[in-house]
């Protein structure tokens, strides 16, 4: 038995059961029963276990969801396969902060202790994020959900990390890195978010030693003088050549530092003077190692004073500048101070100054990575789209500097390295080391663990089972689209394309679809301080996950940023709506037991308009789709269904239906099946409601996510026919418009005379005129003698309507001798007003001016009124 729509369109009323059939069916899975079959296949940008779902989130996956849904109906073995970062700052942020409230600290419980919790809070949260992507109608393969600190993919971390230290591509060293004093680790330059600040530059006087004079030198950090352990001046500055390989005293410290000759000194910046603290400054810290100058840390790792400056030990580093500069200053030291706005690093995650510190840690040669890594992009391997944004990606790779990947947490990839306790002999193993192979002493593990993006960059690959010849590897890798946000192109596309060609000789997916940032109606970032932050979750329980992806999708275009408003979801609802209340119609009108279209010979005029038209539909959707011009394609469909077969064809088709008989039958048939193809068109873009009204259609079974996408088909293509209906429906559209425009209400019939060459085609169309132009009758002529009919002009056809049909002579009468006797009231109260010698002499001379002038338009209005009333006569 048929199912029948309900009345009302109710997505919260059979979303869930819809997603809960489509897993239970295993219809996610790819088909691999035939392996001619092509693959197609994305790997989901793996969110933080610690997120929840956002808009960001929604956009990113309403893309990948269109995508993959599109290519499994268009007949490819498809695979979208899922998973989550194990996110290590933020999770351990998480979680110290929930041990912070029970009066706990990580060491009070140890590393093992810690790990447990760490792995309790991912079982316990871990998955929300999941659970609240499937509301969106996500068709992953949960079966192959993935996890970057899962088994298999941290066997990929340790296999990646022993190859790339035994090619010398992995180093542990001394280098300045970017340390977050608030999260306490280092974190690397891709996720350093840089931002004006306003700032000073602190002009301070070094004394040389034995007395003669001073250099100037100037800084935006004044904490850190006292870390200096060198000034530089220009090996080819004539000013100071005299004074390279004397010294200076530090202020405040006493300490005697060297004057240096450094090509890094300029001579036209500045008094052409730098202090030089290698250990808090990347450009000092090469100075440093040219000029073999130690290396003085004068901050902890939680930016406060070290001890070894007694006076300020244990000050904030703010608070430490403010104390410094008032000693420079009593001690004369401090000459100038300059207003600079210049651009501060912060720490993408949690917005901290960053400051640059020397620290042991472990680094990734990036230069021998890096080129082939552009060669790929640079060869059309890999294409971005828009093509636009492989400037960023070439800007990056191009100025690669070596990655410290190190990070000073627990949670994530234990670093695999292991130092002898005896005699420091370093292994770095796949499997856990514990004896010294060298002198057989015990060995430790580096409490250091991997940056969260090391593993994030293996993700393609590792989750098909790498280093193992899998199946899936063979099948699906590389990866072909790579959905994601141009703000992590740095951080995340760069590494992922290098890594794969290091590791398995292959690019790890073929395109880049970039996206922008979901943006309010106001065109503003989303965000908590401004409060402007819209919850997916809640547009999805109050109008449908389909029309929150209809909306996301709607004027998408690659790299751009998109709006979202009240009036966009409002429209998405109301297109489901104007959808689901026509197929309603539709299948309450059939009596067809099973959709079969007729024979091209039977098909009326309208039928092979309608068909023409959903083939040129089926054309444009595929081919923006096949561009990734996602929002064109909706656009598309949505005019098609809106406009050409709501408004019109299901409208054309009603006399037909109507007649009964094989006609009727005709119709019928290809009623259902535009209705039904045009569900499919959809069905990527709004998934939930393309299947329900799918399920009702007649002798359709199984469920429409795997049935084959629409193909355009010349042979349904009918421009003759097509060519006549356009011109039908031109003159309809015109008729109404004027009878509009006259204020002529839809149910006053009139007669329709019509003069043109096309009379066969207007002439078969008299039901169409009458139903949907008001026309009592039509009557096809050569010229219309009646020179007061209302006259309407097309490019194919001139319509004629008498003006007797088209108005009540005696009513309009009537109406307009009211409006008349109204008028002339109005006349004659500007006119006594303007006799009142009083009014002229007391009011100002512009409200005397307006009231000739409203009188003047009165006399006009009455000399219409007269005009038109002569005219019914």
């Amino acid at each position: 038995m048929r199912k029948e729509l309900p009345k009302t369109y109710a997505p919260q009323e059979f979303e869930e059961r819809i997603y809960s059939a489509w897993c239970e069916e295993n219809l996610f899975a790819p088909d691999t029963s035939d392996p001619k079959k092509p693959s197609y296949s994305i790997v989901i940008p793996p969110p933080n276990i610690t997120g929840q779902l956002h808009m960001g989130h929604a956009l990113d996956n309403t893309l990948q969801d269109i995508l993959i849904r599109y290519k499994r109906m268009k007949g490819f073995s498809t695979l979208w396969l899922p998973g989550t970062d194990h996110a290590s700052i933020a999770t351990e942020a998480k979680i110290v902060e929930a041990m912070r409230k029970e009066g706990l600290t990580k060491e009070d419980l140890g590393r093992e202790k810690f790990l447990e919790r760490a792995w309790a809070w991912k079982e316990q949260y871990g998955g929300r994020i999941i659970e609240q992507l499937k509301k969106m109608g996500s068709s992953c393969d949960w079966s192959r959900e993935r996890f970057t600190l899962d088994e298999g993919c941290s066997e990929a971390v340790r296999e990646v990390f022993k190859r790339l230290y035994d090619k010398g591509l992995i180093y542990r060293g001394e280098r300045i890195i970017n340390w977050c004093p608030h999260c306490k680790t280092s974190i690397s330059n891709a996720e350093v978010d840089y931002e004006e600040q306003q700032g000073h530059f602190w002009h301070i006087r070094y004394p040389l030693v034995g007395g003669g004079g001073y250099v100037e030198v100037a800084t935006t950090r004044p904490e850190t003088m006292l870390g200096d352990t060198a000034v530089a001046v220009n090996p080819n500055d004539e000013r100071y050549k005299d004074m390279i390989g004397k010294y200076v005293v530090l202020p405040l410290v006493g300490r005697r530092i060297p004057i240096v000759a450094d090509e890094h000194a300029q001579l036209d910046k500045g008094t052409g003077c730098v202090k030089i603290t290698p250990a808090h400054d990347p450009n000092d810290f090469e100075v440093g190692r040219r000029c073999h100058l130690p290396m003085e840390v004068v901050l902890t790792e939680d930016a406060k004073i070290t001890d070894q400056y007694p006076k300020y030990a244990g000050m904030d580093r703010y608070e430490a500048r403010k104390a410094i500069l008032e000693d420079l200053k009593a001690g004369g030291y401090l000459c100038e101070i300059e207003d600079l706005t210049h651009e501060v690093g912060t720490c993408y995650r949690c917005g901290t100054t960053i400051e640059p510190m020397i620290s042991l840690q472990w680094f990734v040669r990036m230069v021998p990575l890096a080129k082939p890594a552009i060669e790929a992009v640079r060869d059309g391997r890999i294409k971005f789209v828009p093509e636009r944004f492989d400037k960023n990606y070439f800007h990056w790779m191009e100025n690669s500097q070596d990655w410290c990947i190190s990070r000073q947490l627990w949670w994530g990839h234990r670093i695999p390295a292991f130092y002898c306790d005896a005699c420091g002999e370093t292994v770095v193993s796949k499997d856990d080391c514990t004896t010294c192979p060298k002198c057989g002493g015990h060995m430790s593990q580096d409490p250091d663990t991997l940056d969260t993006w090391f593993s994030s960059a293996l993700w393609p690959f590792s989750t098909m089972g790498w280093p193992h010849d899998t199946e899936d590897l063979k099948r699906f890798y590389p990866t072909n689209t790579l959905v994601t946000g141009y703000d992590i192109i740095t951080f995340w596309v760069s590494r992922m394309i290098f890594s794969a060609l290091e590791y398995t000789d292959n690019i790890p997916f073929d395109t880049v679809l970039i996206h922008g940032l979901v943006r309010d109606a106001q065109g503003r970032k989303m965000s908590k301080s401004l409060g402007n932050g819209i919850d997916p979750l809640e547009i999805i329980e109050k109008y449908g996950a389909d029309a929150l992806r209809f909306a996301l999708a709607t004027g998408n275009s690659p790299g751009n940023d998109m709006r979202f408003s009240d009036e966009k979801i409002e429209a998405a609802r109301n297109f489901a709506n104007k959808l689901w209340n026509a197929a309603r119609f539709v299948m309450m009108n059939l009596t067809i037991d099973d959709i079969k279209l007729p024979d091209a010979s039977v098909l009326a005029p309208e039928d092979k308009w309608i068909l023409t038209k959903l083939q040129a539909c089926i054309k444009n959707v595929s081919g923006n789709l096949d561009k990734f011009e996602i929002g064109i394609a909706l656009s598309s469909i949505y005019d098609f269904i809106w406009d050409i077969y709501c408004d019109w064809y299901i409208e054309l088709s009603k006399p037909s239906v109507a007649a009964g008989g094989e006609r009727a039958n005709n119709t019928q048939n290809v009623l259902a099946y535009v209705l039904r193809e045009t569900l499919k068109l959809l069905h990527p873009f709004m998934p939930f409601i393309t299947e329900e009204i799918y399920q009702g259609l007649p002798g359709e079974d199984g469920s429409i996510m795997i049935k084959n996408y629409p193909e355009y088909n010349e042979a349904l293509v009918f421009e003759a026919e097509t060519d006549s209906m356009e011109k039908v429906i031109e003159l309809i559209k015109a008729i109404r418009a004027r009878r509009a425009e006259m204020g002529v209400v839809p149910s006053r019939k009139a007669q329709l005379f019509i003069e043109t060459k096309y009379k066969d085609a207007f002439a078969e169309a008299e039901p169409f005129f009458a139903k949907l132009a008001s026309a009592s009758s039509l009557t096809i002529v050569d010229t219309c003698e009646d020179e007061s009919a209302v006259r309407i002009i097309t490019d194919a056809a001139t319509a004629y309507i008498p003006l007797a049909d088209m108005v009540d002579f005696e009513a309009e009468r009537k109406r307009l001798e009211g409006e008349l006797k109204t008028v002339e009231a109005e006349i004659a109260r500007a006119e006594g007003k303007l006799a009142n010698e009083g009014f002229i002499a007391r009011a100002p001379a512009a409200v005397v001016d307006g009231e000739k002038a409203k009188l003047q338009k009165y006399i006009e209005k009455k000399d219409s009124i007269i005009a038109a009333i002569e005219k019914l006569k």
